[in-house]
This record gives structure tokens, C-alpha cells and sequence, in this order.
């Protein structure tokens, strides 16, 4: 049986050459993730607003949400989100959080429940106050931060220094595009939005990882070799990996965010972007910056003519 590829295993596709048009691309759009950020915010859930949440059964066939949505907004509570997920009778409602402590939460949750009757089953209520909504935002972001000091050490200690700092600076471009997707698309920001940016930093690392074991084995290998051959090299020969994993994850992903709900789709669609965005910091920031983190190598002399030293790495050992 032939095998599918998406590319042929002898690629040499000059990916060095775009490296200044890939960091002006990545720059422009890491500011304009910061200006959005700070002019629009971010579309934070109830876990860091605080507020109340309710899980609701109707009994009598699908839930008419925009009914539901109706009755709740005439009890003036501020912004209220009614949202199906599961089953056709399966909703979940989102109240902002009001003015007035744990007592005013709890008369929400009164007057909701009065006025849905018994016509529908109460499975959950969970009211978070912004005390607890405060130390969510506050642990979420050292997770974030705990994850890249980790990364820098492991990867320092398995490479080199200057292998450690790029995958820093390449996992830290996901972060901050995968922030800013979430503040221009106004995607609800909660903990499981946390869960999925911890997630894209372990997929773009894993990436990361795999191009920089073979930047490390081809050096070894060939000592003399220009440094930009010899990355180009290295993604053309791990292209193949590189994108047929990219595409087996996009595929699952986008089956989620398409049939997946309202429930999980900041989660997914946050995961989508994340994935794309692991995979092209990979190849056009992970490696080419090492040309800047290691000018000597990159500029060295003593190699040889950079077509002789590609020639030589081409063939087999």
C-alpha cells in the first residue's frame, strides 16, 4: 500500500530565507494581540468574574433557551448566559456576579429557581465570589509562568543554552497570539481556557523539541556546516513528522469544534488556533533564531562553501 505524504522526503525548501519576513509577521501580530488586549479585554468567565452558575434539566422535551433567557433577563440580575450542552434538554446559565456578598448570590439563586418553577430538574449551583475568582487568575497565571521556567531548565539541560532561550521565546509567541485570539474573538476566558494554553505550550515544545534533536544530531555530525543550511536541513527532514501530526490533531480538533458544543468550544477552538500557531513557531521561530543566539556558528569562516556542505549532508551515512 502506498503511503500518504504530504511532502516528499527529499524537500528542500529554503525556510532560512523567510526567517526576517516570519519575525516581522510575528511581531506585527504580537503587538497588535497586545493593543487589542488592552483596549477590548478579555471575555472572562464566571471563574475569574465570580457570579453564579446553574445546570439545569428541562422535563418536557428540548429546552427553549430563548425562553429561559427571557424569564431570567426581566428579574434584572445584569448579564445572564443560557447555553445548551449535551442533550437537547441540558442547560447551563451564567449569572454575573452581584452587588452585595454572599447574600445577594444566594437570592439569586432564589429568584431563578423561581422563576423556572418546576418545570425543569436543578442538577448544580455553584456561586464563586471574587475573592476565590481572584486567586484562580492569580494561580492560573503562575501556572503559565511555572511551565516556561520549567521548559527553559529542561531544555538547557538537554541542549544548550541557546536551544533553552529559543524555546522560550518560541513558546512564549503561542502564549501571546493564543491570548490575543482569545481577547479579538472575545472567547469566554476560564479555567479550562488556562488548561488549554498549558496544553498548546506542551504540543509546541514537543515540536520544538523534535526540530532542535535533530539540529543537535546533524551538528554533531557535520561540524563544518554553514548554520543556516544546516537548519534548513534539519525542519526539511522532520517536515514530514512536523505536519502530519499538526494535521491528525486539526482534524480531531476541529471535528470538537464543530460538534462539540457551546460548553467546549473556547476550549477547542482555543486549541485549534494553538495548534496551528505550535507548528509554525516550530519551524520560522524555534530554529531560525538560534542564528541570533549563536552568531559565531552562523557566521563562521572556516566552513566550507555552503553548496558543498549541503551536498554533504544530503548524502546517506
Amino acid at each position: 500500500m502506498r503511503l500518504l505524504r504530504l511532502f516528499p522526503d527529499d524537500t528542500k525548501i529554503p525556510f532560512m530565507r523567510w526567517r526576517k519576513w516570519s519575525f516581522l509577521f510575528s511581531g506585527i501580530a504580537s503587538v497588535i494581540c497586545f493593543v487589542v488586549l488592552y483596549t477590548h479585554g478579555m471575555n472572562t468567565g464566571i471563574d475569574f468574574q465570580g457570579g453564579t452558575l446553574m445546570e439545569i434539566q428541562t422535563k418536557s422535551g428540548p429546552a427553549d433557551l430563548e425562553g429561559i433567557r427571557s424569564q431570567l433577563n426581566g428579574l434584572g440580575l445584569g448579564e445572564v448566559q443560557v447555553q445548551s450542552f449535551g442533550a437537547e434538554d441540558d442547560v447551563l446559565i451564567r449569572i454575573a456576579r452581584q452587588e452585595g456578598g454572599d447574600e445577594a448570590q444566594t437570592a439569586v439563586v432564589s429568584k431563578g429557581q423561581a422563576s423556572l418553577g418546576d418545570s425543569v430538574d436543578y442538577r448544580r449551583t455553584e456561586m464563586v465570589g471574587p475573592r476565590v475568582s481572584g486567586e484562580l487568575a492569580q494561580n492560573g497565571i503562575l501556572g503559565i509562568i511555572s511551565a516556561l521556567g520549567l521548559i527553559m531548565v529542561y531544555v538547557w539541560f538537554r541542549f544548550e543554552w541557546q536551544y533553552s532561550l529559543g524555546a522560550v521565546i518560541a513558546t512564549l509567541h503561542d502564549v501571546v497570539l493564543t491570548i490575543g485570539f482569545f481577547a479579538i474573538a472575545q472567547l469566554e476566558f476560564s479555567l479550562s481556557s488556562i488548561a488549554a494554553i498549558l496544553t498548546i505550550v506542551g504540543y509546541s515544545l514537543n515540536d520544538t523539541v523534535v526540530v532542535y534533536d535533530r539540529i543537535r544530531e546533524m551538528r554533531r555530525k557535520y561540524k563544518r556546516l554553514n548554520l543556516v543550511v544546516l537548519l534548513d536541513l534539519a525542519i526539511n527532514q522532520t517536515l514530514t513528522r512536523t505536519t502530519n501530526t499538526a494535521l491528525t490533531t486539526l482534524i480531531a480538533l476541529a471535528a470538537l469544534v464543530i460538534f462539540g458544543g457551546e460548553v467546549i468550544r473556547s476550549f477547542t477552538a482555543s486549541m485549534l488556533f494553538g495548534v496551528l500557531i505550535g507548528t509554525y513557531s516550530s519551524i520560522f521561530i524555534a530554529a531560525p533564531i538560534l542564528i541570533f543566539l549563536d552568531p559565531q556558528l552562523a557566521g563562521d569562516k572556516s566552513a566550507k562553501k555552503v553548496e558543498d556542505d549541503s551536498d554533504e549532508a544530503a548524502e546517506p551515512a
